[in-house]
C-alpha cells in the first residue's frame, strides 16, 4: 500500500500529440520515458523517486496498452543488471533509484554494464538526494559517473526540459554504446509544471523479439581480452561520438547577454536558485531574463571543451556554480582554459561554500562577492538585497528557540518499532548497556532521545553484517537491528545468512513493518496484504529458517511491551549458540491509518456506529515522573501545567494525534510507572445503550464530584 495512489493522474499518460501535459515533475518523467519508445522499466524506490516507482505500478494498464514491461526490482542491483538486456538487443530501457546509495548497491552491475557497452538506449534516473532535506550521506553522482564514464545529465528543473533530456538522452546513449544517468533533485521531482505532449512510441524492439531471437556478441561481454579494449574504446570511439552528440544537439543552454567581462556556468539543477539569487540583486526577472551570460550545463560529464572555451572566451571571469564536493567541474573547466591558453580567472568554492545545499540564499551571498570582485558595476542601481548571513541568528529565530522546546526527529504517532526500544531500555535497565548496530529505515529513529539506541548505521540491510566483527565470546551479546524492506534488500544474505555461516552468536531483531515503511508503504515479499500483481504474505520467519537459523522467535504484536522486553532478555542470556532472531511484526501505523481512516469516516457518514480508541492520562493520579515520555517518545505525549498550587511540576497529558495504540499504557504496565493510563472510548452515532450507559456513568460521576467538593473545605483545614 504505498502512501499516494497516482490512479487518477495516471491517465494523463495517455496524452498524445497537441496536447498539454500538466502536473508533476515525477509523471513528467514517466511521459517522456513512454514518448521515447522505452521496453522495460525497472528499480528500487526510494526518496526523491519513491513516487516514479508509484506511478509505474499504478500505470500497468497504459504500460500494457503499449507492451512496457515494468518490475519493481529486490534492490538497486538488481535493477542495473536488469538494463544487460539492452547489450546485446536494441532496447530501450530504464531504471530508477535513490541517489548515491542505490548507485553503490548497483556500481558492480554499472561498472560492468558501461564497460561491454550497450546497444540499446539505457537511462539511469537517479533521484539525487544532496542538501538540507537529504536523509543519507552527503555524496553525489558526479564521482560513480566520471568513474565508470557513464553521461550525466543534471536537467535544468523545467518539464519541457526534463522531457527533452530524457528523449535525447536515449539518442545519447544508442550514439555512444554508453549507459546514460539522469540525475533529478527532490524539487525538480516535485515541482508541477506542462508541456506539449507527444504521442506514446511502442517499442521498435520488444522483450519478446528478444527472447525469440537470441543474439551473443562476445566482444560486449566483460572478460579479458575484450574487457582491456573497452577501456580503449571508451576514449577512442563513445565519448568523441558522445560530445559530438551533446554540441550538435545543443544539450547545454546559452542565457543572458552574448557578451560581458563576466559570466556564470552552472550545473543545470542549479538554475532555478541562480536566477533567484540575480533576481534579488536586481539581474534578472524570475523568467530567466538575465543581465549576465550563463551557461547551463544540463549535461555535467563529459564537458564539452569547446562550449566552455566558446563561453570564455570574451569573459574575464566566470564563476562556477557547483553544489557538493569535491569540485570536478571547476577542476575540469579549469583544465579546459589552460590548455586552450584562455584567461578568464576562474572562481568557484572560493567565494561559495565547498559543501552543503545550495540555496538561493547562499547564492546570493556568493554570487554578490563574485560581482564585487570582477565586475561590480553590475551591482550598481540595484535593490536592496536579503542579508545572505543565516538567518539562524535572526533575533526573531533566537527568540523563538526560547519557547519553543526542542524536539528531535522520531517516530510516527503509535509506530509499532517505538515499543520495541522501549523494551531494549526496560531491559538495559536490568542487563547493562549492549552494542546496538542500526540500519537503514524508520528504526534509526532510535538513536536519538529518547531511545538514545544504536551504534553505527552502514547500509540498508546492514544492521546485522555489522556486528560480524563482534562474533566472540563475551559477557555480553551484540544487538542489531534491521526492517522487513532492509532483510528482503539483502539483509537475508549478508546479514542472517552470514551470521547462520559463521555462527554468529548475537541477537537480530528484524522489524516487520508490513511495508517497506521509510520509502513510501510498498509491498514487498513479506507484505501482508494480498496483490494481484506480486507475490506477497511470504514469511520472514520460513526464509530465516530455511537457511539454516534454528533460534528464532515471532512476535505479531509489537505493541506488548512485556513480551517484547522477555524475548530480548531471553535472546541475550539463553545458552543456546548461534544466531538468536527475532521477527517482531506489527503493521506500519501511518500506513494503518491511510487504510482505516477512510473507512472509519465513511462510517461514520453513514450513521453507523463507530467505536474509536483514545487513551489519556487522570491528572490526579498522575505524579510528574514524565518515565512514560522517556520510555515511548510518542509525539502525542505531551505535558500539561496544572492550575494546583501545591504542584509544580507538570503532567503527562495525551494530545488529539492519539491514535490508540496503547503504547503508552503497555509501557507504563511493563515498567510499573503508574496507573495514571486510561483508555477511553469514543463512540460516534452511539446506539440507545450506549446513551443509557453514559448518562447513568455521568450521574455516579457527577456526584462522587459533588461529594469530593463538599469534603475538599474541610480537609484543607486539617492540612
Amino acid at each position: 500500500m504505498a502512501e499516494r495512489s497516482f490512479a487518477r493522474e495516471v491517465e494523463d499518460l495517455r496524452l498524445g500529440d497537441g496536447d498539454t501535459f500538466r502536473g508533476e515533475g515525477i509523471l513528467a518523467i514517466t511521459k517522456a520515458l513512454l514518448q521515447s519508445g522505452v521496453a522495460y522499466v525497472g528499480g528500487y524506490q526510494g526518496s526523491p523517486i519513491s513516487h516514479l516507482m508509484d506511478v509505474l505500478a499504478d500505470a500497468k494498464d497504459v504500460l500494457d496498452d503499449l507492451g512496457v514491461v515494468f518490475q519493481s526490482s529486490a534492490n538497486e542491483a538488481a535493477a542495473a543488471a536488469m538494463l544487460s538486456a539492452s547489450v546485446m538487443y536494441p532496447l530501450r530501457g530504464a531504471v530508477a533509484w535513490k541517489s548515491t546509495v542505490g548507485t553503490n548497491v548497483a556500481s558492480d552491475a554499472l561498472a560492468n554494464l558501461a564497460s561491454g557497452g550497450v546497444t540499446g538506449g539505457t537511462m539511469i534516473i537517479v533521484g539525487e538526494d544532496y542538501g538540507e532535506g537529504s536523509s543519507i550521506m552527503q555524496e553525489r553522482t558526479h564521482a560513480f559517473a566520471m568513474k565508470s564514464q557513464i553521461w550525466l545529465l543534471d536537467p535544468r528543473p523545467d518539464h519541457e526540459c526534463i522531457v527533452n533530456l530524457i528523449e535525447k538522452g536515449f539518442e545519447l546513449s544508442e550514439v555512444s554504446n554508453t549507459p546514460v544517468m539522469l540525475e533529478v533533485r527532490v524539487r525538480a521531482c516535485h515541482m508541477h509544471g506542462s508541456f506539449a505532449c507527444k504521442d506514446n512510441v511502442k517499442p521498435a524492439h520488444t522483450i519478446k523479439d528478444a527472447l525469440n531471437n537470441p543474439k551473443r556478441d562476445v566482444n560486449r561481454i566483460v572478460l579479458p581480452p575484450a574487457a582491456y579494449e573497452h577501456e580503449q574504446e571508451k576514449i577512442r570511439t563513445r565519448l568523441p561520438a558522445a560530445v559530438s552528440f551533446v554540441r550538435d544537439n545543443k544539450l547545454n543552454e546559452w542565457m543572458g547577454p552574448k557578451q560581458g567581462k563576466v559570466g556564470i556556468i552552472m550545473q543545470g539543477g542549479m538554475y532555478n536558485n541562480v536566477i533567484r539569487a540575480l533576481q534579488y540583486l536586481g539581474l534578472s526577472d524570475a523568467y530567466g531574463n538575465t543581465q549576465v551570460a550563463l551557461y547551463v550545463m544540463n549535461v555535467t560529464y563529459p564537458v564539452i571543451d569547446t562550449e566552455v572555451a566558446e563561453f570564455c572566451l570574451d569573459k574575464e571571469a566566470v564563476l562556477i556554480v557547483e553544489e557538493g564536493q569535491p569540485e570536478y567541474l571547476e577542476q575540469a573547466i579549469n583544465t579546459v582554459l589552460r590548455r586552450k591558453d584562455i584567461q578568464a580567472r576562474v572562481h568557484g568554492k572560493d567565494v561559495l561554500p565547498m559543501g552543503g545545499d545550495y540555496t538561493a540564499q547562499v547564492l546570493l551571498g556568493g554570487v554578490r562577492e563574485f560581482l564585487e570582485k570582477t565586475e561590480p558595476r553590475l551591482l550598481g542601481n540595484r535593490p536592496p538585497a536579503p542579508d545572505a548571513a543565516p538567518v539562524l541568528n535572526h533575533p526573531a529565530v533566537e527568540k523563538l528557540k526560547q519557547v519553543v522546546p526542542a524536539r528531535p526527529p522520531g517516530l510516527c504517532t503509535g509506530c509499532p518499532e517505538r515499543p520495541i526500544f522501549a523494551a531494549m531500555k526496560l531491559v538495559e535497565e536490568e542487563l547493562g548497556q549492549h552494542h546496538v548496530s542500526a540500519d537503514i529505515g524508520c528504526h534509526l529513529f532510535s538513536i536519538l532521545p529518547p531511545f538514545n539506541i544504536g551504534a553505527t548505521t552502514m547500509g540498508f540491510g546492514l544492521g546485522p553484517a555489522s556486528t560480524s566483527a563482534f562474533n566472540v565470546k563475551a559477557d555480553k551479546r551484540s544487538i542489531a537491528v534491521m526492517g522487513d524492506g532492509g532483510f528482503w534488500h539483502n539483509g537475508l544474505t549478508s546479514g542472517i545468512g552470514n551470521a547462520v555461516f559463521n555462527k554468529h552468536d548475537g541477537v537480530f531483531v528484524i522489524v516487520d513493518n508490513y511495508y517497506t515503511s521509510a520509502t513510501g508503504g510498498q509491498d514487498i515479499l513479506s507484505s501482508r496484504a494480498s496483490n494481484k500483481r506480486r507475490k506477497t504474505n511470504n514469511s520472514i520467519v520460513q526464509a530465516v529458517k530455511g537457511i539454516g537459523g534454528q533460534w528464532v522467535r515471532q512476535l505479531d504484536r509489537t505493541y506488548d511491551v512485556g513480551k517484547m522486553r522477555d524475548t530480548l532478555k531471553e535472546a541475550l542470556t539463553t545458552k543456546e549458540e548461534g544466531p538468536k532472531v527475532i521477527v517482531a511484526s506489527s503493521e506500519c501505523m501511518l500506513n494503518k491509518q491511510r487504510r482505516v481512516k477512510p473507512q472509519i469516516n465513511k462510517a461514520i457518514k453513514d450513521g453507523m456506529r463507530t467505536v474509536k480508541e483514545r487513551f489519556g492520562v487522570d491528572e490526579d493520579v498522575c505524579t510528574g515522573d514524565h518515565a512514560c515520555i522517556r520510555l515511548s517518545g510518542c509525539p502525542s505525549l505531551s505535558v500539561k501545567q496544572l492550575d494546583d498550587p501545591l504542584r509544580d511540576d507538570p503532567v503527562a497529558a495525551i494530545d488529539n494525534s492519539c491514535v490508540g495504540c496503547g503504547n503508552c499504557g503497555e509501557v507504563a504496565e511493563a515498567a510499573v510507572l503508574c496507573p495514571s493510563f486510561y483508555r477511553a472510548d469514543v463512540i460516534h452515532n452511539p446506539s440507545r445503550w450506549d446513551k443509557f450507559k453514559s448518562e447513568v456513568a455521568m450521574s455516579v460521576i457527577g456526584w462522587l464530584q459533588r461529594r469530593r467538593d463538599r469534603r475538599r473545605p474541610a480537609l484543607e483545614a486539617l492540612a
